[in-house]
């Protein structure tokens, strides 16, 4: 018996041990493609959406449509694709709000496409690259906060765009904000590494409709 308990201590204790290097690791390569710009000549740039306020960009989605901007007028690729829809409350998508913004900064309404479904990183992506892929283009620059890099490259790759992440400066916040935001992605790469990035947001709208439920009765 005494065997046994100790066997399964140590089975236990390899595990903890396992799983911290697992994302200790992973914590790693989140914080390195935080600090990695890999925009080169692509088909087309896809921004990541982020809050808006009545069709007027949040100070992070305004940061991400600058450097998108940068980027057009280098020419990097001739196509801006804006993702986001409606969260509840919101009048407005952040798609919309993102294209009026890029508009009026000068980017040509025929050189816009724009997702207006998408609640999270995986919809969007998915539905951007069915659109996209009709136009033939696989090749893409995502730009995002520098945090969500990592994990924007591997939804990318498993909807089927060769995906380059180009974080936005000035987008992340800093400080303990930024640790925060990096422990999330951790996990949420970690987690989506082995089940798959679409099964976890499957997850994690089942956990969601939980809480809701718990809350309301």
């Amino acid at each position: 018996m005494v065997r046994l308990l100790r066997l399964g201590v140590k089975v236990a204790l390899l595990i903890v041990v396992a799983v911290a290097l697992y994302l200790g690791v992973t914590f790693v390569q989140v914080w390195q493609a935080s600090r990695s710009d890999h925009v080169h000549p692509a088909q087309a740039i896809i921004v990541l959406g982020a809050a808006q306020y009545d069709g007027t960009p949040s100070p992070v989605l305004r940061a991400r449509l600058d450097h998108a901007i940068d980027l057009f007028e280098r020419k990097v690729a001739p196509v801006v694709a804006v993702t986001g829809g409606r969260q509840p409350g919101d009048r407005a998508t952040e798609a919309s709000a993102a294209a009026g913004y890029l508009i009026g900064r000068g980017i040509p309404e025929s050189s816009l496409r724009l997702e207006t479904a998408g609640v999270n990183s995986w919809q969007s992506l998915a539905s951007a690259a069915r659109f996209l892929q009709q136009e033939g283009i696989e090749e893409v620059v995502l730009v995002s906060s520098p945090y969500h890099a990592f994990r924007t490259e591997r939804i990318a790759h498993e909807v089927g765009l060769k995906g380059h992440a180009s974080p936005a400066p000035n987008s992340a916040g800093g400080g303990a904000t930024e640790l925060v935001r990096m422990g999330r992605e951790t996990v949420a790469v970690a987690v989506g590494r082995i089940i798959g990035h679409r099964r976890l947001v499957d997850l994690d709208e089942r956990v969601t409709r939980v809480r809701t439920e718990v809350r309301d009765r």
